[in-house]
C-alpha cells in the first residue's frame, strides 16, 4: 500500500496497476494527450494525492517519469512555496496537453513569482506555454482574492496583445482569462467588458470571437445580477 513514505518509483508502479485502456480512449475524446496516459481519473488521482501527502522532492521525481498520471500527481503534491522559477520553467518545457497545463497553472499561481511567469509564458511562442499564461490569469482572478484588482486590470493589455493568436488552446485560454477578470467584481467588470466589446468589433476573426463570447457572458443578466449583489 502506498503512503507518505512511498518513493516515486513505487508510486508509479502502483499507478501502472490501475491502468484502464477504456478510460484512456475516453480521455482522447476530450483532447487529452494520452501517449503516456494510464486512464486514471482526476478524482481518483486526487484521492491518491491525499494518501501520499505533499513531498516536493518526490513530486519532481514523479514529473520526470513522463507518465501522465505521475505528472498530475506531481502537480497535486508539489509545494508552491518550495517550487523554484527554474523548476516551473522546466515543467513548462514539457507542456503538451491542455489538461496538464491548466492543472499546473493552479500550482504556479500559488507561487510568489506567478506574475513573472505570466509575462514570460505569454511571450513564449509555444502553444501550450502561452496557454499557461492565460490559464494562470484565469485561475488567479478567481483564487487570489487578496490580490489588488489593479493586477488583473493590468493584464488586459496582454490579453489584447494575444487576442489574435488563432491557435485553439491559446484563444480559448485568452477568452477564459478575459471572462474571469470581468466576473471577478464590479471594479474589474467595466474594463473587461470594454475590452470585450472592442475585440468584438475587431477585423481579426480570432479577436472578434474572443470579444463576442466574453461580451455575451459579461453582459448577461446572471453576471450583472451577481455583481450587483
Amino acid at each position: 500500500m502506498i503512503g507518505p513514505s512511498s518513493g516515486a518509483a513505487e508510486i508509479v508502479a502502483h499507478l501502472e496497476t490501475l491502468r484502464s485502456e477504456e478510460n484512456v480512449a475516453g480521455m482522447a475524446r476530450f483532447g487529452i494527450a494520452t501517449e503516456t496516459a494510464l486512464g486514471i481519473s482526476n478524482p481518483d488521482m486526487q484521492k491518491i494525492a491525499r494518501l501520499v501527502k505533499r513531498d516536493h522532492g518526490r513530486a519532481l521525481d514523479l514529473w520526470r517519469s513522463g507518465v501522465r498520471e505521475a505528472r498530475m500527481l506531481a502537480i497535486y503534491t508539489a509545494d508552491p512555496d518550495t517550487l523554484t522559477p527554474a523548476e516551473a520553467r522546466g515543467w513548462a518545457e514539457d507542456f503538451a496537453s491542455w489538461e496538464i497545463v491548466d492543472t499546473a497553472a493552479d500550482l504556479f499561481t500559488a507561487t510568489p513569482f506567478w506574475k513573472e511567469l505570466i509575462a514570460e509564458f505569454a511571450a513564449d511562442e509555444r502553444e501550450f506555454v502561452r496557454r499557461a499564461a492565460f490559464a494562470m490569469i484565469a485561475g488567479a482572478a478567481v483564487h487570489r482574492k487578496q490580490e489588488p484588482d489593479a493586477t488583473f486590470i493590468a493584464c488586459l493589455p496582454l490579453i489584447e496583445t494575444h487576442s489574435a493568436d488563432p491557435r485553439n488552446f491559446v484563444k480559448k485560454a485568452v477568452n477564459w482569462a478575459l471572462r474571469n477578470i470581468g466576473k471577478r467584481n464590479r471594479t474589474c467588470h467595466a474594463p473587461a467588458l470594454d475590452l470585450s466589446e472592442k475585440l468584438a468589433a475587431s477585423v481579426d476573426r480570432t479577436a472578434r470571437w474572443i470579444g463576442k463570447d466574453a461580451a455575451k457572458e459579461l453582459s448577461s443578466e446572471k453576471i450583472l445580477a451577481r455583481l450587483k449583489g
